[in-house]
């Protein structure tokens, strides 16, 4: 097996280097150094003549996080055309199990934090939030205490966060749309249908003018895309989706030790800079305890439970993808939301600066016991596969 030399290219560093950013941001907001920080990513940065007017934290979540995202679609692409999600006889088990790992944790949410809850609808639109894994993080929990595991653990863990991923970019897409400009968005899909076929033409000739124009129509699809009212990240899904496999796989990898070390890592320095609220636990927002409780509660009831039905609906005679005590591990690691929780925790209430900072707490608090949750149980079952190695 090769290993990179670069340690933003594999999977422990990077995960470490997430939770550092966070717990940074968590820190520094909550001393006195608050204030200056909060005056800098409050500023407005505007581009003369257009109608790109952010705030520096907009200008990450929109424009940084646009990058991770290109890389994602990349990724989504080579899995469903190439890896692990190429075939239904693939994908059935690992889509069964993320439908539960979608729709459990939302029902978990919506039990503590939905209509019926104290505040009422107030807390509803926050139900998506719990159902993102963060892939980087669990790959990195996976690869730091599962030594011994089998392949297929990775495989199927894998092929569930993709799949996650696909899940997350619709609810952006769908549910965070605001007074949309089609006529912009129109504009944005015909600057992407020309980066696709700007993307071809550079594979066909290799010329390096031709990358040149791809990024200055990157960033044209991505300001059309942010001014017409769909979340500007969307711009990122949709050029690596459409961009020629080999060229998209030059970018991936010139663009991964960026996006691991500082996309990633500023993105969740902004997104955890948040206020811990000086109350009792009752005072809390019914959002932070629903995302408390569903991501490492109802990631891994969901992600067992359907990923155990599956095993029930293969063909009769042929192994199970996965076994029980492994879908559990999965489902642990499933409950490792950070990235595009925080994101989509923003977004779902970006009306309410208390309710958002209470539901980034529940993220990261969540993420956290799923975290450690899952260095347990994934070094039990390492431990369980090296003994009966040995033996």
């Amino acid at each position: 097996m090769r290993i990179s030399a670069n340690p933003l290219r594999g999977q422990q560093f990077p995960a470490a280097l997430l939770l550092a950013a966070a717990a940074i941001g968590l820190l520094v907001a909550n001393l006195p150094t608050h204030d200056p920080i909060a005056a800098v990513l409050h500023a407005h940065i505007a581009i003369p003549g257009t109608a790109m007017d952010l705030s520096v934290e907009e200008w990450v979540a929109d424009g940084l996080l646009a990058i991770f995202f290109l890389v994602v679609a990349i990724e989504l692409r080579h899995e469903l055309t190439h890896g692990e999600l190429n075939s239904p006889r693939k994908a059935v088990q690992p889509a069964i199990a993320a439908a539960g790992g979608v729709l459990v944790p939302i029902a978990v949410y919506l039990l503590i934090a939905g209509p019926a809850s104290a505040s009422g609808a107030a807390t509803a639109s926050g139900w998506p939030i719990p159902t993102a894994t963060d892939i980087a993080f669990a790959l990195g929990v996976l690869a730091m205490f599962g030594k011994g595991l089998p392949g297929a653990v990775r495989v199927f863990l894998l092929a569930l966060a993709i799949l996650d991923d696909i899940i997350g970019i619709v609810f952006i897409a769908v549910l965070f749309a605001h007074d949309v400009d089609w006529l912009m968005f129109a504009l944005a899909v015909v600057a992407v249908a020309a980066f696709w076929a700007l993307s071809h033409w550079l594979h066909a000739t290799g010329h390096s003018g031709i990358a040149v124009a791809m990024g200055v129509v990157g960033v044209i699809a991505w300001g059309l895309m942010a001014v017409s009212g769909i979340h500007a990240t969307i711009a990122g899904v949709l050029l690596g989706l459409v961009m020629a496999p080999v060229p998209a796989e030059r970018v991936r990898h010139a663009l991964e030790p960026t996006v691991n070390g500082l996309i990633l890592p500023v993105f969740a320095f902004v997104a955890a800079f948040v206020v811990i609220p000086q109350v009792a636990p009752s005072e809390l927002s019914p959002a932070f305890w629903g995302i408390l409780i569903a991501l490492p509660v109802g990631k891994v009831i969901g992600i067992t439970l359907f990923g155990w039905l599956s095993l029930q609906l293969r063909p009769r005679g042929t192994a199970p993808a996965l076994v029980l005590p492994d879908l559990i591990a999965a489902g642990v690691l499933g409950g490792i939301g950070f990235t595009v929780s925080l994101l989509l925790a923003n977004l779902a209430f970006a009306g309410d600066a208390t309710v958002r900072d209470e539901a980034i707490l529940g993220v990261l608090a969540g993420s956290l016991i799923a975290l450690v949750l899952s260095g347990v149980v994934v070094s039990m079952r390492a431990r369980h596969y090296r003994r009966l190695a040995t033996d």
